[in-house]
């Protein structure tokens, strides 16, 4: 993995963890988890197990631990992206988090957890809109992804589960391509071999984008 990019952490629940940057690995999974859900569009209380036996804590408990690890705070909800601010330890650290509206796999039905992309920006590590994905299955090892908004094509780098844009110099392309864009399509292929296409809605972002901007100066 390239030196100073973000890196997965486990978290409770595979399917609503997400990228830990540095400035977020102080931050507790159920803090983590809250800012998935939200823009999962679930609320805690909804999420509860089926089985009462292991049913989730309440949502005012939830919300007392995540506050407890100073971590994510809603900015605003921006068409399918939300904004995110936390203050760990490591150093304030604001993000978008946006799952896609459409996902297909080669060969069809293959089973898989929820895609998540992300965009931080992280003052105190000089850090600006960073794009990362996390995929929703472990990257075939040594694979390539790619991230497009229309003609424009960008490389990603894979590391597990995770996706990473692989000419930092073409981050700022990509962002400014993604605030001016419709959809951004992610592909990639899986350590069994399945091809995953995977498409995201720009509709609000260059809004979500400048409200992260406006909190991390």
């Amino acid at each position: 993995m390239m030196p100073g990019r973000s890196t997965l952490i486990s978290c409770t629940s595979r399917a609503l963890c997400f990228f830990a940057l540095p400035g977020l690995m102080a931050l507790s999974p159920v803090a983590l988890s809250l800012a998935a859900l939200s823009v999962a569009g679930v609320t805690p209380a909804v999420a509860a197990a089926p089985d009462s036996r292991s049913a989730s804590p309440s949502s005012a408990a939830l919300n007392a631990r995540a506050q407890a690890d100073e971590g994510p705070r809603l900015l605003g909800k921006f068409g399918e992206w939300g904004a995110y601010t936390a203050n760990p330890k490591a150093g304030k650290v604001c993000f978008i988090l946006g799952k896609p509206t459409k996902s297909a796999t080669v060969p069809p039905g293959r089973n898989r957890d929820p895609a998540m992309l992300y965009v931080s920006t992280r003052p105190k590590e000089k850090v600006k809109e960073e794009v990362s994905v996390d995929i929703g299955y472990p990257f075939q090892a040594g694979s390539d992804a790619t991230a497009a908004v229309g003609p424009a094509s960008f490389a990603m780098y894979t590391d597990k589960e995770g996706a990473f844009i692989k000419n930092p110099a073409e981050e700022a392309r990509l962002v400014d391509a993604m605030r001016k864009g419709s959809d951004l399509v992610v592909s990639g292929t899986s350590s069994h071999g399945t091809k995953t296409t995977d498409t995201f809605s720009l509709k609000g972002i260059s809004q979500a984008l400048s409200k992260i901007a406006a909190e991390c100066r």
